[in-house]
């Protein structure tokens, strides 16, 4: 019901707090005294003062409770009303500059309901300003109301004193129906929050996880909100219950509610024009702009929303972009790209490294009868134009959706496949190794740009953009073994068991391409449908997953490997003497981590071994530490699986990997020179332009193409560190 009710004026400014609600102090203003350090550095108002302040049509319910620093210019404070205790720092005759706003320091025009000021501080035309501490050389302009509440929780998921558990903030990610919901809280990573939304069985970890979120807060009423060193607001119409830090930039915004918005000098974060904020944790190094829309949302830092994005119940990753777009009940792992404004995203679990075009529709259409779908996609997930999927389906790593409207579930367990809906001819078509064979350049530059793109000046998580890493690998090795599979059925009967099929297949593609290269092969489990799932070039997909199985095992060496020391030979020597099973590996919020490391994980988090959010924060940075040789550990098994031999005891054969690995990376930079090299062979590419000449002018040279020279400067740095390695291989004579 919509109230106004009377209250004694004397009460504005004064009662944010209850004195049982401020941890037994009679003082209302212990929880204020405690976030704003300067409280020994205020002192009362001389007569003088005060008369200039009523002089310059000031006013105040009691000049006793407006307290200023010793250096203090009456002057510079103009048709304010103030209420309540406010203490005022420095104010010097100095003018404060950000981009074209130059305004003079001082408080003017303003009204202003228990708040502390630091030095020399901007505040011009603020209607209503309540319960903030602005720290110094801050500009406050244009502002209509500026509020803090005594429960203000700041877009943490915390309830206070006296509140009931239906206060607490969710986010409910990957699914619309809220059986993922995560809690919110400052400083949460995107492995948080994937270690929160899974595992959803397991009841005494999901108690410990809230435990450690609730042990992280004061559920006491009465924290002010702030407004970091540097920071400018201008001409926006509502800031409430706001932890804004320090240069921050906010121009222009419609409502910013319940929400913390961490930057730094180094990393800034900027909200822009028409923006509406609320319930929402925004990272370090954040960009927010013309009319998004974001609601019960959280943004890991350098990551941004632009042009009227919508971000409701979601994470987004960091270093990622959404422009224009639609997303819901989504997490979303760094590297995200999705600039078009018919590109809509549900329900949704993307690992990474993506790229949403537009008219995409990703999980619109739920199979159920109720909205509880879920789509899973791995690294590099790229559906394309006008691509349309149905809850609930599943991609493995770098697979490109062609365009086209997916009548079923989809399973993509190959990764690096290129999906197509042939509708005239009623099946599902897939090309595995399509980057590999078609588009070595796209894919290789993808990672590139994700390395590039990550501004992040604390690297909290190990973020994994190559190509090759363990959960490409893995998957890679399982579709070796389905290719086997199902060539071995085309010429198999039924009594015959799997490893018997599996065999034969095995014999076909190694040995006998005339036979397998014109079939048409089938799969199985790929498309919940009758219609055929008809897996394309086969024996091409076949032998170049082989072929990279082998090299990833020298790229992996080299990457634990000192290579200017020959003790690391020999710790390599030792690694490759062992035989390992291959494990699970899985993506932590780009991180990707073994298995077991992520099942000790769990069980020291229930037993309170790990009793932290920062213990976990410290675990993500201890794997990262390991990753080097568990990574090799794990490039070797994977080698041992696929071709069932085993290093150990073979040192000939590490040399092998090692020669060959050479021709490998002469590959893969040729192709990617190829692959690019097509758009300057196709004749249509030169169309709109009069001459060679021309087109070069405005594409570029393919000669001088920057990323195809640091390909090439790659290579050379590769086959020199295999070189060494080679050399030292055999002066160590192991």
């Amino acid at each position: 019901m919509h109230t106004i009710r009377k209250k004694p004026i004397h009460q504005l400014g004064y009662d944010f707090v209850k004195k049982k609600g401020t941890n037994g102090k009679n003082d209302e203003y212990h929880i204020r005294n405690i976030q704003n350090k300067r409280i020994h550095s205020y002192r009362n108002l001389t007569a003088k003062e005060i008369e200039t302040l009523v002089h310059n049509r000031n006013t105040a319910d009691d000049w006793n409770n407006i307290r200023v620093s010793e250096i203090f210019n009456p002057n510079l404070v103009v048709n304010c009303h103030f209420f309540g205790l406010v203490r005022i720092g420095n104010l010097e005759p100095y003018a404060l500059e950000h981009h074209n706003l130059l305004m003079p320091v001082g408080i003017y025009n303003s009204t202003i309901i228990s708040c502390d000021f630091g030095n020399n501080i901007v505040v011009e035309n603020v209607n209503y300003m309540s319960h903030y501490i602005v720290e110094d050389e801050a500009m406050l302009v244009n502002i209509n109301e500026l509020v803090t509440t005594p429960s203000a929780k700041f877009g943490n998921g915390m309830i206070k004193k006296g509140e009931g558990e239906s206060k607490r903030i969710f986010i409910e990610l990957c699914n619309e129906n809220g059986g993922r919901s995560i809690i919110p809280f400052e400083g949460i990573l995107p492995g948080d929050a994937y270690l929160w939304s899974r595992y959803r069985s397991d009841k005494k970890l999901q108690s410990r996880l809230v435990e450690f979120t609730d042990k992280r807060f004061d559920p006491t009423p009465g924290y002010y909100g702030t407004i970091g060193s540097h920071t400018v607001i201008k001409n926006t119409k509502m800031i409430k219950d706001a932890k804004i830090g320090s240069s921050v930039y906010i121009k222009g915004a419609n409502k910013i509610k319940n929400i913390t918005i961490r930057s730094s000098a180094e990393a800034p974060s900027q909200i822009g024009e028409g923006c509406e904020l609320v319930n929402g944790i925004i990272g370090f190094g954040c960009r927010i702009f013309y009319g998004v829309k974001a609601v019960r949302f959280i943004m890991a830092s350098h990551s941004q929303l632009k042009y009227g994005a919508r971000l409701i119940n979601s994470f987004l990753g960091n270093n990622a972009t959404i422009s224009c777009c639609e997303v819901l009940n989504s997490l979303i792992f760094p590297g995200h790209e999705q600039h078009h404004n018919n590109s809509f995203l549900c329900a949704s679990l993307v690992k990474g490294q993506s790229n949403m075009a537009a008219g995409a529709t990703i999980g619109s259409n739920h199979n159920s009868r109720a909205a509880d779908g879920e789509l899973i996609a791995g690294r590099g997930f790229w559906p394309g134009l006008c691509v349309s999927l149905k809850h609930n389906s599943n991609f493995a790593s770098f697979v490109l959706v062609a365009k086209g409207n997916y009548p079923a579930e989809l399973n993509i367990t190959i990764p690096f496949s290129l999906v197509s809906n042939d509708e005239k001819n009623n099946r599902l078509v897939i090309m595995p190794a399509y980057w590999f064979i078609h588009n070595m350049y796209a894919l290789a530059r993808n990672c590139q740009k994700s390395y590039a793109r990550d501004q992040r000046l604390k690297k909290r998580q190990m973020l994994h953009y190559q190509f090759l890493e363990p959960d490409s690998v893995s998957e890679m090795v399982c579709a070796i073994r389905d290719f086997e599979y199902w060539a071995g059925k085309i010429f198999s009967n039924q009594s015959q068991n799997i490893d018997s099929i599996r065999a034969e297949g095995r014999r076909i593609l190694s040995h006998h391409p005339e036979v397998i290269q014109g079939q048409e092969v089938l799969s199985f489990g790929l498309e919940n449908s009758t219609r055929p799932v008809v897996i394309r070039k086969i024996y091409e997909a076949y032998h170049i997953f082989k072929k990279l199985i082998r090299y990833n095992v020298v790229v992996s060496a080299l990457n634990f490997l000192n290579i200017q020391n020959k003790k690391s030979i020999e710790q390599l020597h030792n690694t490759l003497s062992d035989s390992f099973p291959l494990e699970k590996w899985e993506n932590i919020g780009g991180q990707l981590i073994p298995q077991t490391s992520i099942n000790r994980l769990k069980k020291d988090i229930i037993s309170g071994t790990i009793n932290t959010w920062d213990n976990i924060h410290q675990f993500y940075t201890m794997e990262a530490k390991n990753y080097p040789k568990n990574r090799l550990i794990h490039a070797v098994a994977a080698y041992e699986k696929v071709f069932h031999i085993t290093l150990k005891g073979h040192p000939e054969k590490w040399q092998e990997l090692l020669e060959e690995s050479i021709d490998t990376k002469k590959w893969i930079n040729q192709s990617i020179y190829e692959s690019r090299a097509k758009d300057y062979n196709n004749s249509f590419r030169s169309l709109t332009f009069e001459s060679k000449e021309e087109m070069e002018v405005v594409t570029g040279k393919l000669e001088e193409n920057a990323f195809i020279l640091e390909s090439q400067e790659e290579c050379n740095h590769f086959i020199k560190e295999v070189g060494l390695c080679l050399e030292m291989w055999k002066e160590v004579g192991v």
